[in-house]
């Protein structure tokens, strides 16, 4: 008997819903079927892997996918947990076709196998916003309030903020609900800002889905075990244990987590003060390692968070308890990081409230930091005016003279101040259609060149994404997908071209774990093993593995990446080179011609540095379909 997933199409407009079944063998998960129904009906599409409840850690991931407003291009953000409640509907996916006329809330329900109940609510969302604890909060408390009582089990609530409606880098939020109480372990879509699709384009502020349904989930742990028995001679619970050795607790590190692991090895590698740190020399970056973030930003983490041991999972049962908290606050790295150095703020207290502050308007965190860092920089150097950007004061950012809880707060203060201009669209600030785009107009009126204090990749006319946080060129790689891991991020040197290859190949590998719907924190094994699992259940390791490449190729297909537009972006690449160089003390004799052809003429190196990754790239992703 063929097996299906089913997908709920839901028109905003009118309430009006159809299912469709699509064969696995011709679609495998959420992202080669988001793809395709986003080709056809430009959807945003919310739904989960094939093991969605069973008992694979990790695998109750949620998934959105669509054409991203800000990257302009097919994007796909994931959150974790929220695929275990949505798994409760029996169906895999659920796909917006069409527009509300006012943001409103969609209500999904399903009991004891009846048909799935659909409402869609109007609301006012400006008004709850500002109410509770503001924002994001304030609108899952108020769906919370209004429809969970109607649920037998504890429902799942996706929501916006006023980021959303102000830009083009809005988030989705969700939070795990244990009898009737809302977690503080928040978890986020964020990247690609499918939140501003899912208001603007779809009018649907918020989701609230749950129900009772039971479907045949895979659940044999013995015949699990024997998997990872014959191919890595331990057990599942034994194998995942190990593999998520660096967000539980690292031993060799005395720390865990993203944020606790990423920042004790950093060293000189260190960015920090939108960048400028790449610039220094290795001693100066060492130095400010040493006293800002070892000496304060990642003890105050290891004695509130660590030693005390405030951690958590995103909703489901893992090992990983990946979610670090301090009290209602949850430290990840690249938010923390963002939204931390790379502003100027190196204590936990005013990290905490910019931080806050950001997750409250609903915005992707990780372009907010990049984006507020760039904005402080321009600040700084006089580009732009405080009365321009509708704030009262500027960045403090001498390193040199900076008391690290004064002046962190002074600056947190500031990323506050300039996180309401940009959703009050105070002075010249206006986002709505990308920071690209915006700049361009201030280059254009005052003559500055404000992109180029802006480390970004371009996509297309306007598309733009701050990239991931660590320094090493796969960052800027010209990928179909970036922002997320589609991409090579280790600090190693390898020619463009081979990088452009190994990018290639980590694309092929994270899409294994997203179209298989599992967490890439479980990536020790789930990259090898589920192929075979799909072998072991439906015989279809080869089609799954072909379907695989087939879909980063069509991925790929629609690539529009676009050659670096920032002087800053190219320093980004260049002192990486000589970094790697000069203190890694790499010998690759690439290396060395790379760095003297950046020397003698900067604009054609990067130039040919940028096509030879490209080339990497397209040639591995072909499509032999």
């Amino acid at each position: 008997m063929e097996k299906h997933q089913k997908v709920l199409f839901v028109d905003p407009a009118t309430g009006f819903s159809r299912m469709k079944r699509y064969r696995i063998g011709d679609y495998f998960g959420p992202v080669d079927l988001g793809l395709h129904i986003s080709g056809r009906t430009r959807s945003l599409n919310i739904g989960v892997g094939l093991f969605a409840g069973s008992i694979f850690p990790g695998s109750n991931r949620l998934f959105v996918t669509g054409f991203s407003p800000c990257w302009r291009g097919f994007f796909v953000s994931s959150m974790g947990g929220a695929g275990l409640v949505f798994d409760n509907l029996g169906i895999n996916m659920v796909s917006l076709v069409g527009r509300a006329s006012v943001p409103s809330v969609l209500y999904l329900n399903r009991s004891h196998g009846e048909e799935i109940q659909i409402e869609v609510d109007p609301i006012d969302a400006n008004a709850v916003w500002k109410t509770g604890r503001g924002g994001v909060y304030g609108l899952l408390d108020y769906v919370q309030q209004r429809y969970a009582s109607r649920y037998e089990n504890d429902p799942r609530i996706l929501a916006v903020g006023p980021a959303a409606r102000s830009t083009d880098f809005g988030a989705i939020v969700s939070v795990p609900i244990s009898r009737g109480k809302m977690s503080f372990v928040d978890t986020w879509a964020g990247r690609g800002g499918l939140g501003s699709k899912m208001l603007q384009e779809h009018g649907i502020a918020a989701v609230i889905y749950g129900g009772t349904h039971i479907d045949e989930d895979f659940r044999d742990r013995k015949v699990a075990d024997a998997w990872f028995v014959e191919k890595y001679r331990q057990k599942l619970a034994m194998k995942d244990f190990e593999g998520t050795t660096k967000y539980r607790f690292d031993p060799n590190f005395d720390t865990g987590g993203t944020f606790g692991v990423n920042y004790a090895t950093m060293g000189g590698r260190v960015m920090a003060f939108n960048y400028r740190t790449i610039r220094w020399s290795e001693e100066e970056r060492v130095r400010l390692h040493e006293r800002f973030i070892l000496g304060h930003y990642l003890k105050q983490f290891n004695e509130e968070t660590i030693r005390t041991k405030q951690q958590a999972t995103c909703g489901e049962p893992c090992a990983a308890v990946c979610k670090k908290m301090n009290g209602e606050f949850k430290k990840d790295y690249e938010p923390y990081q963002t939204l931390g150095p790379l502003c100027g703020i190196f204590d936990q207290r005013a990290a905490e409230r910019l931080n806050h502050h950001g997750d409250a308007s609903g915005f992707d965190a990780v372009s907010l930091g990049g984006v507020l860092a760039w904005l402080m920089d321009c600040l700084d150097r006089g580009f732009l005016s405080w009365e321009e950007l509708g704030v009262t004061k500027l960045p403090r950012w001498d390193h040199n003279r900076f008391d690290i809880v004064a002046d962190s707060l002074h600056n947190a203060e500031l990323g506050i101040e300039l996180v309401d201009a940009i959703l009050e669209r105070r002075g010249i600030l206006d986002f709505s259609e990308g920071i690209r785009k915006w700049g361009r107009i201030v280059r254009n009126s005052k003559g500055t060149g404000v992109l180029d204090y802006c480390v970004y990749t371009a996509f297309g006319r306007k598309g733009w994404m701050v990239p991931n946080q660590y320094w090493t060129p796969g960052a800027l790689a010209p990928m179909a997908i970036m922002g997320k891991y589609y991409m090579h991020y280790g600090t190693d040197f390898f020619p463009p071209r081979e990088l452009g290859r190994r990018c290639a190949e980590r694309l092929r590998k994270e899409l294994i774990m997203d179209n298989a719907g599992i967490c890439r924190f479980h990536r020790a094994w789930a990259e090898e093993m589920m192929p075979d699992v799909f072998d072991s259940l439906y015989r279809l390791k080869d089609r799954f593995l072909q379907a695989n490449a087939i879909c980063a190729s069509r991925i790929n297909s629609r690539n529009s990446g676009v050659f670096w537009e920032s002087e800053l972006d190219v320093d980004y690449v260049s002192t990486f080179l000589k970094r790697r160089h000069d203190v890694d003390r790499d010998t690759h004799p690439e290396l060395g011609h790379w760095i003297e052809r950046f020397e003698k003429d900067r604009k054609e190196a990067s130039l040919d540095y940028w096509f030879e990754i490209r080339k990497g790239i397209d040639e591995s992703l072909r499509d032999f379909s």
